[in-house]
């Protein structure tokens, strides 16, 4: 059966994507499935560069405002309701036009991914995590290296959630993670045509750290102190969001709002250097020059999604 074709605006934050999604939701018939792990937080809009009123009047938004802020929300929630969504649209005979920079959040819509299937055991847990506070990270690795050594090969010592995780895993199944049926992107139920902008890293930078002072300009610092005197709670999820969680300490005396500023940009720097590492690694993403004149680049994107 032929699977149903969307297409796909991903990339690292500040890129210029979501202008470009817009552009082509109007061209094409389009609505945008929002894949963005903070825009699905009510009552954050500045800080996670939410689409406007009036964008989202232009073209339907899905998976937008749908969890209070004080609210913790998964990918295993997102993945049904997002597909939900999507064939919302299709159903409507219009195009869904995936639109963010969550990259397991693109994962969860590319494969029949399971969550849960394989039970936890908190006695495997706490055994391992005793075995590495008493002989270090290493010592727990090593087993692994001697149980499952594929898997072993990926993980880092440091990694040490995931480490334990493989060997609870083994000892739950009898069958080593690495020999788990693994799905590829490919395994999905659509035909995802993805698209990104590419910037020079030092001009994408820039493109960070102005953004960073438009939000503030906007009220950031505002749309922060509505929430906490809401009863959002410093600690909850969503104030783990960047921009949110660096003007904390600002709002609480600590720290000045030129080193708030400059935190923020280097943490959203090294944020969307983290977006490259993952996006690069998927071969089906057509990279377009950032710098071209957006409808020339909506020109390319309809021509490669209908070959």
């Amino acid at each position: 059966m032929k699977k149903p074709k969307i297409l796909g605006l991903v990339g690292p934050t500040a890129s210029g994507k979501s202008a470009l999604a817009l552009q082509a939701a109007q061209a094409m018939n389009g609505e945008i499935v929002c894949m963005d792990s903070m825009q699905v937080f009510q009552g954050m809009d500045i800080g996670t560069a939410k689409s406007s009123r009036q964008d989202r009047e232009l073209v339907p938004h899905h998976m937008l405002d749908i969890v209070p802020p004080d609210s913790p929300y998964s990918v295993a929630e997102y993945q049904p309701q997002a597909k939900a969504a999507i064939e919302e649209v299709l159903s409507r005979g219009r195009l869904p036009v995936l639109c963010g920079g969550t990259g397991l959040y693109l994962r969860a819509l590319s494969r029949e991914m399971v969550f849960g299937d394989t039970q936890s055991d908190v006695l495997i847990r706490e055994r391992y995590l005793h075995m590495a506070q008493e002989e270090g990270n290493q010592a727990v690795h090593k087993i692994l290296e001697e149980k499952d050594p594929e898997t072993a090969k990926k993980l880092h010592p440091n990694n040490l959630r995931r480490v334990i995780r493989a060997l609870e895993v083994l000892e739950l199944t009898g069958t080593p993670m690495s020999a788990q049926p693994q799905q590829t992107d490919e395994d999905g139920p659509y035909d995802m045509r993805l698209f990104a902008l590419a910037w020079p890293r030092q001009e994408l930078y820039e493109r960070i750290n102005a953004r960073a002072d438009r939000m503030l300009r906007d009220g950031l610092l505002r749309e922060l102190k509505g929430l906490l005197d809401a009863g959002v709670s410093p600690q909850a999820q969503s104030m783990q969001g960047l921009g949110y969680k660096e003007l904390l300490p600002y709002l609480r005396g600590e720290s000045t709002m030129d080193d708030a500023m400059e935190l923020m940009s280097r943490r959203t720097r090294n944020y969307a250097k983290r977006q490259m590492t993952w996006f690069t690694a998927d071969k089906r993403i057509t990279w377009l020059n950032g710098k071209k004149d957006p409808d020339t680049n909506l020109e390319r994107i309809q021509t490669m999604f209908d070959a």
